[in-house]
């Protein structure tokens, strides 16, 4: 099936601003609709989905988001990995596709959302306070999971998939609305392949690659 370049989600967002720059240039002035018809330029500019070459191998871990890599952290993964693990947080600015992409292939076995505050994306207590959706990953040899999280303009996360559903690798699964985080929590037999710092694209960046 062909993908979409602007998500279904970003519609009536444009559609909305489209009709209040006619409005505003034949009811009141022309001059005075360019600032709706920006907002409409940019509203479509973030609900945009660009194709992406997916990397087709069972041993690598592809970035689930654009954005840059805001921390590369040791935990103890609780919901669904239940072993020490590595978390990476990928911080993603309202200029990012927001478009959420599956690091593998894989069955989604674990799904979990949680409502919560609407701090800063950027700061470390967004991943355990804010809004956040989570799906858990497996793949047969081993597990991984996801986490969208709001952030203070992100007051909407949305997912396309549930429990039992099968994601292909670097397949489009999700959407946060306006400026958020997305965290990948991997097992410790993973080398990571990114830095704090890095810049990353959903589906063709490389973050981790399992030693076998």
């Amino acid at each position: 099936m062909k993908q979409a370049l602007i998500v279904k989600e970003g519609y009536v967002y444009i559609a909305a601003l489209v009709f209040i720059t006619i409005a505003v240039g034949v009811i009141i002035n022309p001059y005075w609709s360019i600032i709706p018809g920006v907002l409409a330029a940019f509203v479509t500019f973030f609900f945009r989905n660009p194709k992406r070459s997916v990397p087709d191998k069972d041993d690598l871990i592809l970035s689930p988001a654009d954005g840059k890599v805001m921390s590369i952290s040791e935990v103890f993964e609780d919901q669904f990995l239940n072993c020490q693990a590595v978390k990476i947080s990928i911080f993603l600015s309202v200029f990012d596709v927001h478009v959420n992409r599956s690091p593998i292939a894989g069955d989604i076995k674990f799904q979990q959302y949680t409502c919560g505050r609407f701090r800063p994306a950027y700061k470390e207590s967004a991943g355990c306070e804010n809004e956040r959706h989570s799906i858990g990953l497996d793949n047969g040899t081993f597990r991984i999971l996801v986490t969208q999280v709001a952030g203070i303009l992100a007051r909407r996360i949305v997912s396309w998939v549930t429990i039992g559903s099968i994601l292909k690798q670097g397949e489009c699964y999700g959407l946060i609305k306006f400026g958020s985080c997305t965290e990948v929590v991997v097992p410790t037999n993973v080398t990571i392949c990114v830095q704090k710092g890095d810049r990353v694209r959903g589906g063709e960046t490389v973050i981790g690659r399992v030693v076998k």
